[in-house]
């Protein structure tokens, strides 16, 4: 059976959930095998041989860890040199999408990011991504090279299959290119006792109807255990940091449910939330563009709705 090549998505060995997703997806188009960059291997074997991984690539050379996405990228273009692998899977981050790029080039492939499914076809990997505000679903095939794919966080469930995640240490060899910029520092965000935004299965975002206070978005999100999430009006006014930012110069999230306070469904945010499953909208012009998107609509003050929101749940819970 064909290898698929899975990026590892971890902290320190800390596997986040994307890599279950990615593992689930690499397993339909053949035998998934991990891509371990970095530290915490130990740490991650088990939860990578639960989703399926039948090898793991061992990557800890510093070379690799201490510099920025170029030397993964040509780790992962010696790999593909070496396996010729079905495809290559990576997570829709940042840092995985510009991997991806940097992989594509060098390897002469087809690149295809933010997909929500992947299946194999009769003409190899295809791929489904949502596009123009969830207005439509591209159905898309790689037709040079070998697939590269990202895939956005939560569009894919994570389904374990027991697998045996045998070690390979892998010996690499940089350009000069690819450690022209070193990490010279790192410093941890502040925990905030919430899940990563891009993790989420519940995200509340707060916009412009705020008015700044993000109380009653906080409340009510802590309530759900949700991740909170703020649009560029309320970035750009400095109401929430920019990392919190959901759109298409921000996070790209896709829930289970997301729900919008406040914000009037600019085409921008529509691009980073669209593909949620189940999106609730909370605002007081009837008119908004958000309306047009949404499963459930509330005509409504935030500062009204969410806080009886919150008492509701609360009560609920006990």
């Amino acid at each position: 059976m064909t290898e698929v090549l899975v990026l590892v998505d971890h902290i320190d060995g800390a596997v986040r959930k994307t890599t279950g997703e990615l593992l689930t997806a690499a397993r339909r188009l053949g035998e998934a095998s991990a891509v371990f960059v970095g530290t915490g291997f130990e740490a991650a074997q088990a939860d990578l041989a639960r989703y399926g991984a039948a090898k793991v690539y061992r990557v800890e050379d510093p070379a690799v860890t201490d510099h920025l996405v170029a030397p993964t990228a040509e780790v992962l273009a010696q790999l593909v040199a070496q396996a010729s692998p079905a495809a290559v899977l990576l997570p829709s981050s940042p840092e995985g999408k510009e991997t991806a790029a940097r992989l594509a080039i060098k390897t002469e492939s087809g690149l295809i990011t933010d997909a929500i499914d992947v299946q194999p076809g009769g003409d190899g990997v295809q791929t489904q991504q949502s596009a123009f505000a969830a207005a439509y679903t591209v159905s898309a095939t790689i037709t040079r090279g070998t697939p590269i794919v990202t895939i956005k966080p939560n569009s894919i469930a994570a389904e374990e299959a027991p697998g045996a995640a045998a070690e390979e240490t892998v010996t690499v060899t940089l350009s000069e290119a690819a450690t022209a910029a070193r990490i010279v520092d790192r410093t941890e965000k502040a925990a905030s006792g919430r899940p990563q935004l891009t993790e989420a299965a519940i995200v509340v975002s707060g916009g412009r109807g705020t008015g700044g206070d993000f109380n009653p978005v906080e409340a009510f999100a802590d309530s759900l255990g949700a991740a909170v999430g703020a649009s560029r009006a309320a970035v750009d006014a400095g109401w929430y940091p920019h990392a919190n930012q959901v759109g298409q110069t921000g996070v790209q999230v896709s829930p289970q449910l997301y729900v919008a306070a406040g914000i009037s469904g600019a085409i921008q945010h529509r691009a980073g939330m669209q593909t949620s499953k189940t999106i609730v909208a909370i605002n007081k012009d009837p008119e908004a563009p958000i309306f047009e998107l949404v499963d459930f609509g509330i005509v409504g003050d935030l500062f009204t709705v969410l806080p009886q929101a919150t008492e509701e749940i609360q009560a609920r819970k006990g």
